[in-house]
């Protein structure tokens, strides 16, 4: 018999906890699009003066390397060529274009409840990357990501509760020879794995109105797509420093005239493509997302377009990207708050790990930039799952762990909820008045799972109990539950008339019989 008098009431109020959690309700602790932005890296003085040094770079250096398409556009619409031949837009004409500008996105789910609408403080997490590696589950080994790759990834994130939007995590290098192919097979991938919305990247524009007619398919009519697009075409106009991409622009601007929604983003690295100095790495960087959503917006007023400064940091030993430092976090916090300064719906990037598996580098470098890009207020942040090796490759098991990370940054964003009620002055006199602990108090069961969320794989246990386990490894676990989900959640988003339509009309590469439980890549666990 137990000489400890404490232990048989903590043993019934574990009991009692234990009973509301195996009666399976979910934890309504976070959701989708909670508010940030009370992190603040920029004072307001701050901000003006890198909006101003952006505009100046606007209208005195203006852009280099461009088409004919991207001059015509600008030159109508107000821009002008300077001495050197580069073409410059005017301060009040960026002004003028902003002003007019989107200030939300809507993505719709093809599941209602899963629609995000993107601006102001909400913030959502969002996977994307386009690695050209995938870390082998099985092997460990980092090899060249495929399409089944692809699939497997955007169905994992189809899975897991904190990934609100699933963005292009790698390249299907098994079909790169043709871009029509690839585009039709990516897009095709999004949309059989999962009813969240999601995005791809595409680099030639004639593939834009293939993508289209797809997805147009898949909804059942022409014109279908635009009316409720679930999907955003991503793409990086611009080639630091300040030039735009030949094909790439050309894919905004076939985008911008159909009126698809854009994931848009340029990557300059300071010291390389950007000044070293943070803060004119930072200008220059902001000067380049504003050309590109003034671009979208000359083709189309009021476009839905992303305003993505995403200013990255160089390694200035070796001038290696580096995607999980300091810097970068800071950066993407600023960035941030840039976005809500011009009033635009912004994409931030966090999570791009340098480690080159998820240990604890991966787990501090995640953590630090997720977190506060999602205080300052990010209101889509990318590569927030998966991302391994400076966004050279991506994990399943990495993915997995992140949904947990997300989850314990989405609580704080929530913060603290102070009212009569949680204050609990009566909770607290009944229980030093009765049982003297709290633990199996209505209180305390009634918010187990709207007060507190739970790590899906994180290990909370006693550490005499996990010696008991055989003290098993936190990546032991993830890559079992890596196995089951993908052996298990092949979701079925696409009607078979559907999926008929489009195979008959498109070359889709990725074989049915991957697309189902039971088959030699994942076999079943049970």
């Amino acid at each position: 018999m137990s000489t400890n008098p404490e232990r048989p009431i903590r043993a019934r109020g574990r009991e009692a906890l234990m009973a509301a959690r195996r009666s399976g309700a979910r934890s309504t602790a976070v959701r989708p699009g909670l508010q940030g932005g009370l992190y603040r890296p920029l004072s307001d003085h701050d901000m003006r003066q890198i909006a101003d040094t952006a505009y100046r770079i606007l209208e005195e250096l203006g852009f280099g390397a461009f088409t004919d398409e991207v001059r015509d556009y600008a030159l109508a619409g107000g821009a002008h060529l300077n001495n050197e031949g580069r073409l410059c837009f005017p301060r009040a004409l960026v002004e003028d274009l902003l002003a007019g500008a989107s200030r939300e996105i809507v993505y719709h789910g093809r599941d209602e409840a899963r629609t995000i609408r993107s601006g102001g403080n909400r913030v959502y997490f969002a996977t994307s990357g386009e690695a050209v590696r995938v870390v082998d589950p099985v092997t460990g080994r980092y090899r060249p990501s495929e399409l089944l790759d692809l699939y497997d990834f955007f169905r994992m994130a189809d899975h897991l509760d904190h990934i609100d939007f699933c963005g292009q995590t790698v390249v299907a290098n098994d079909i790169c020879e043709d871009a029509r192919l690839h585009s039709l097979n990516i897009a095709y991938a999004g949309t059989a794995a999962t009813t969240k919305p999601f995005s791809i990247s595409l680099a030639d524009p004639s593939t834009v109105g293939d993508v289209e007619s797809l997805f147009d398919t898949v909804l059942g009519g022409k014109g279908r797509f635009r009316e409720r697009p679930f999907a955003a075409i991503g793409v990086c106009p611009v080639v630091s420093p300040l030039r735009f991409g030949p094909d790439t622009s050309a894919v905004l601007c076939e985008a911008a005239r159909r009126g698809l929604p854009i994931s848009a983003c340029t990557a300059p690295q300071s010291g390389a493509t950007a000044p070293a100095a943070l803060a004119g790495a930072l200008a220059q960087c902001t000067a380049e997302a504003l050309a590109i959503v003034v671009l979208a917006n000359l083709i189309n007023p009021g476009h839905p377009i992303d305003f993505g400064p995403w200013t990255f940091v160089a390694d200035l030993r070796t001038g290696a990207f580096t995607g999980g430092s300091g810097e970068e976090a800071i950066l993407q916090a600023a960035a941030a708050q840039l976005a809500r300064h011009f009033g635009l719906p912004g994409v931030v990037a966090a999570g791009m790990t340098d480690a080159k598996r998820p240990d604890y580098q991966a787990g501090y470098e995640k953590g630090m930039t997720i977190a506060l890009s999602a205080l300052a207020g990010g209101n889509m942040i990318c590569e927030s799952a998966g991302m391994m090796g400076s966004l050279m490759g991506c994990s399943l098991e990495s993915m997995l762990l992140d949904n947990d990370l997300i989850g314990a940054v989405q609580r704080t964003l929530r913060g603290i909820e102070v009212s009569e009620e949680t204050l609990s002055f009566d909770v607290i006199a009944a229980t030093v008045r009765g049982p003297a602990h709290f633990l199996g108090a209505p209180q305390t069961l009634s918010l187990m799972q709207s007060e507190y969320l739970y790590p899906s794989l994180g290990d909370r246990t006693s550490l005499s109990e996990w010696e008991f386990r055989g003290s098993p490894h936190l990546m032991e676990r993830a890559r079992e539950r890596v196995a089951d989900i993908m052996a298990r959640h092949y979701p079925e988003h696409l009607a078979a008339a559907a999926d008929a339509e489009v195979r008959s009309r498109f070359d889709i590469r990725l074989p049915q019989t991957y697309m189902r439980p039971g088959n030699d890549r994942w076999p079943s666990r049970a």
